[in-house]
């Protein structure tokens, strides 16, 4: 967090804090809501100034809840999160020649813990607290490090996203292989801990 925020919230500890401003869509994008875009439930215009978005990222929480906010001086703006916490983004490839992974934020995530897909085919990944969804624009890239039952059969891999989960589905990334979980997309929150529309 800035120092400048440490030093506004100290100053004025009791700003009202806001909701329904702030969306993070699915592909990673924040975008400002005003009246009309909450009232229509548009996703809003999307925020597009560098020096706004890296005060942003930087500035970008939770609370014990599992609300996500972005701290703007003393205010806490909280965040609609159209899926998840965090966005991933494929970017170039690592060391071992798997694509990198980067968050919206900009950070490189090097390890997860856990991996889920849902039952559109959108793979979740979870590093320490942060969940994440994948950015489907990105989903061609980790393709290949899905196996099922230890071989690489995409008709296979469809019956598993469909419902058949007889056979377990892995998936090869940053030097380790996740088994990998079935997840409702309509109960992300849920599951992962966090609240998807805070008010």
């Amino acid at each position: 967090m800035d120092e400048v925020v440490r030093q506004a919230m100290a100053k004025w500890p009791n700003v009202p804090h806001c909701f329904g401003w702030l969306r993070l869509d699915a592909r990673g994008a924040w975008r400002m809501r005003d009246e009309r875009a909450q009232q229509l439930e548009l996703a809003g215009e999307r925020i597009a100034n560098p020096a706004l978005l890296q005060f942003i990222n930087r500035n970008y929480t939770h609370d014990e809840q599992g609300r996500w906010y972005f701290q703007n001086g003393p205010q806490r703006v909280f965040v609609d999160l159209e899926l998840t916490p965090f966005i991933v983004h494929t970017q170039g490839a690592s060391m071992t020649g798997e694509p990198a992974l980067v968050l919206h934020t900009g950070e490189s995530v090097n390890a997860f813990d856990s991996a889920a897909l849902d039952e559109n085919g959108r793979l979740y990944l979870r590093s320490a607290q942060r969940v994440c969804a994948v950015d489907d624009r990105d989903m061609a890239q980790l393709l290949p490090a899905l196996s099922v039952a230890g071989r690489r059969d995409d008709e296979a891999l469809l019956r598993w996203i469909e419902g058949d989960h007889r056979e377990a589905v892995t998936l090869a990334l940053a030097g380790a292989s996740l088994a990998v979980r079935a997840v409702d997309a309509q109960r992300l929150a849920q599951r992962f801990g966090f609240v998807a529309l805070p008010r």
